[in-house]
């Protein structure tokens, strides 16, 4: 399961590049953010049941943030 923990650091990582070769710096710092927690707990060496809890813990908080940006930051048509 670390190793897991592992890849997802790899792929937030590489989508951190592509987004600071496309100039969007916050989103490049979001994704390193979230290499480094991936790092983190890749190398905590915890029992499985606590990997998958903290994933689920981080797909929850996604969920929510995404939803709240979605819901009431995005505008509407934005693209007009």
């Amino acid at each position: 399961m670390p190793k897991m923990f592992l890849v997802l650091a790899f792929w937030t990582a590489v989508t951190g590049v592509m987004a600071m070769v496309g100039g969007m710096w916050p989103m490049a710092l979001l994704f390193y953010g979230q290499t480094a927690f991936f790092l983190a707990v890749s190398f905590l060496n915890l029992s499985e049941r606590v990997y998958i809890y903290i994933f689920g813990a981080y797909l929850t908080l996604f969920f929510v943030g995404f939803t709240y940006w979605s819901a009431f930051m995005m505008v509407p048509g934005g693209a007009e």
